[in-house]
């Protein structure tokens, strides 16, 4: 996603928990712990400083706990993936939502998935979160509706990479989205219209 970004043109912030390096010269790595609604705000704050305009927060935040059946749930599961699904995102748009709402083309976006809708029981708290993080983010999009920016939900059934091929070539990859295509996604948000993706559920199963 990032190197998808940078190579289109885009100045990106790439923030993350620890430290990370980028060869890209416009990639601007920051360490940010978006559990802390303070700190990122400061941090959007120290964006808008030092880039000037903010026109996209992509949220890559995830995880995945899960259990054999409804009754083996761990609600410890929960407060994991309500921590890293939910509130990074609660923290980051409400931190940028003011800069992306006086964008001329800003876009939101969250990676979701099909058990938001329909979730199965070994997934209660992974489908939980999810389903909380696209109410969030429908809740955005109401607040960004009128302006020329848009928050769309990009539905994902499991992310595919080139390692994983190679690991596995005769695995099951139907479904699948590989990273690429969603990087791709993303940069594709800038050309189209606020109107046709604010609060669209934008489907990259290929189901």
């Amino acid at each position: 996603m990032v190197r998808r970004l940078a190579a289109d043109g885009a100045r990106v912030v790439a923030a993350d928990v620890r430290p990370q390096r980028w060869e890209e010269h416009n990639v601007f790595p920051a360490v940010v712990d978006l559990l802390d609604a303070d700190g990122t705000r400061a941090w959007a704050g120290e964006v808008a400083a030092e880039h000037g305009a903010v026109d996209g927060l992509i949220h890559l935040v995830g995880g995945w706990r899960g259990a054999k059946s409804f009754a083996d749930t761990d609600l410890a599961d929960w407060s994991l993936l309500h921590d890293l699904l939910i509130r990074t995102l609660q923290h980051t748009t409400l931190a940028f939502h003011q800069q992306l709402r006086r964008s001329t083309a800003g876009r939101v976006a969250i990676v979701s998935q099909p058990g938001a809708r329909r979730p199965t029981q070994g997934n209660a708290v992974y489908a939980t979160a999810k389903a909380a993080a696209e109410t969030w983010t429908l809740a955005l999009a109401d607040a960004l509706s009128g302006s020329s920016a848009a928050a769309t939900i990009l539905v994902v059934k499991a992310l595919l990479t080139d390692a994983m091929r190679q690991d596995a070539p005769d695995a099951d990859y139907s479904g699948h989205t590989h990273v690429d295509d969603l990087a791709k996604a993303v940069t594709a948000l800038w050309d189209r219209p606020a109107d046709e993706l604010n609060g669209r559920r934008l489907d990259l199963t290929g189901s």
